[in-house]
This record gives C-alpha cells, sequence and structure tokens, in this order.
C-alpha cells in the first residue's frame, strides 16, 4: 500500500531528522558535497574565493582551457567555454566527490567494454591525469608540439583524432573515451549552476532564454510565443539582489 504524504508533513518529518544530528555533522556534510570547499571552516568557501585551478597542473590546465574553446568557441550567438569558465568547472569537480569516483563502480580490473557496460575506467582524476598527459604525448610526435601549443585548425584536427579512436596513446588512456568524458564536462560546466564554479553570469543561460532558478513562473505559463525578457537567477541569486556591506 503506498500512503500519501504531504509536503507539510514531509517538512516536518525532515526538520525532525535533521535535529538528530550534531549540527557540526550536517555541516560537514554540506562542506563534503561542495567540489571546491577544501577547508576546515564550517561554512561553505564560495568560488570566488579561490582563484586559480586547486586541482590542475599548469601543463593540465592549458590543454582544458584550448580543449573546452574548441569544443565550445565564442561568437556571436554567446560566449564560448573560456568565457563561461568551463575548465574552472571542471577543475572544482575533480577536485570534490566526483574526481574521487564517488558513487563509481572502481573495482579492477577494467576491462574495454562496450558503451552500455557504463565506466570501465579508473576514478576520474586519474582518467584526466593520465590522458592529458598521454595527449601531449602524442601531439608533440605527430604534430611537434603539446595540444595547448597548436593552432586552432591543427586543435580541431587533433580533437576529431581523439573523437574517433585515432589517436594512439598507448596503454596509458583511452583515447575515445576520454573525448567522450571531456566533452560531456564541458557541456555540464557550460550549462551547470553558476555555484558549480562554470556557466559565468549565467551567460549560456541568457543565450538560450532559460529562466534558471526563479521562484515562480507559474505567470508565463499560458504566455506561448512571448519573449522571456526576464533575466536569468542562478540558486545564490543575482548579484544586484545582494546587500552592499
Amino acid at each position: 500500500m503506498i500512503t500519501r504524504v504531504s509536503r507539510r508533513v514531509a517538512m516536518r518529518l525532515g526538520a525532525a531528522f535533521a535535529a538528530l544530528l550534531p549540527a557540526r555533522a550536517i555541516a560537514e556534510t554540506i562542506r563534503r558535497r561542495w567540489p571546491w570547499a577544501a577547508d576546515r571552516t564550517d561554512r561553505p568557501v564560495r568560488r570566488d574565493e579561490r582563484p586559480g585551478y586547486i586541482f590542475f597542473s599548469p601543463a593540465e590546465a592549458a590543454f582544458v582551457e584550448a580543449a573546452a574553446a574548441r569544443m565550445i568557441p565564442s561568437d556571436a550567438t554567446g560566449p564560448g567555454a573560456t568565457e563561461a569558465q568551463v575548465p574552472r568547472f571542471i577543475d572544482r569537480q575533480l577536485a570534490g566527490p566526483f574526481g574521487e569516483g564517488d558513487r563509481f563502480y572502481l573495482q579492477p580490473p577494467f576491462a574495454k567494454g562496450q558503451p552500455t557496460q557504463g565506466w570501465q575506467m579508473g576514478p576520474p582524476v586519474t582518467v584526466y591525469r593520465a590522458s592529458i598527459a598521454a595527449i601531449d604525448r602524442w601531439s608533440a610526435a605527430t604534430y611537434g608540439r603539446p595540444f595547448a601549443a597548436l593552432d586552432p585548425a591543427t586543435q580541431d584536427q587533433a580533437l576529431k583524432a581523439l573523437e574517433e579512436g585515432k589517436a594512439e596513446l598507448g596503454g596509458a588512456a583511452d583515447a575515445k573515451a576520454f573525448f567522450a568524458l571531456l566533452l560531456q564536462n564541458v557541456i555540464e560546466g557550460y550549462f551547470a549552476d553558476p555555484i558549480y564554479g562554470g556557466n559565468r553570469d549565467m551567460g549560456a543561460w541568457a543565450m538560450i532564454g532559460f529562466p534558471g532558478a526563479r521562484y515562480d513562473l507559474t505567470p508565463w505559463v499560458s504566455r506561448y510565443g512571448e519573449v522571456y525578457a526576464l533575466p536569468p537567477v542562478g540558486l545564490a541569486g543575482r548579484a544586484e539582489w545582494k546587500p552592499r556591506s
């Protein structure tokens, strides 16, 4: 038998459960889920408090910046991946639970299987680190320079070779699998809520007319064909809404 639980009852149950946990435990749980919260304070770290990269080395950052810029270039339609700070998003994700493979099945051996068999690699941090180094070695051997130092047209050729699995990276990485992972993470960073480090100023949302996390959109539900003129809103609100100190 399925029992219907009202929203009010559910909120009361949630509050009662939270009351059973120490405040410090709740803060620790919240802090562990922020990809960039590596400090030991009891408050989440704002993304603008940590300039630069947490996980990427300079060479790794150069590769991701260059690759992301070719995957989503800037043009008259909207901002590119670089302007949207997609590399920053990926860096923060790799520095957090995602990078560690949280909720992934990571028991070796990792056999090369079919796409339908899911993740067949180690933790994302290991995949990124090994793959980028292997790609730069392959790029230097093939084109004479690391990927980030290539001209845009040659970078496109290199990315196409990775996408098609034609880049010989040795046993360190699977070119096709890494390309698919990187492209997925670039798209995620481009359209994710800015609180996660990417989609700077909600530029990607504004480009496609996505309203974001506005509290109430019911006045617009039946207004078919109209342009939604209000700016998007992130989970943290908009900068102009915050009180000035």
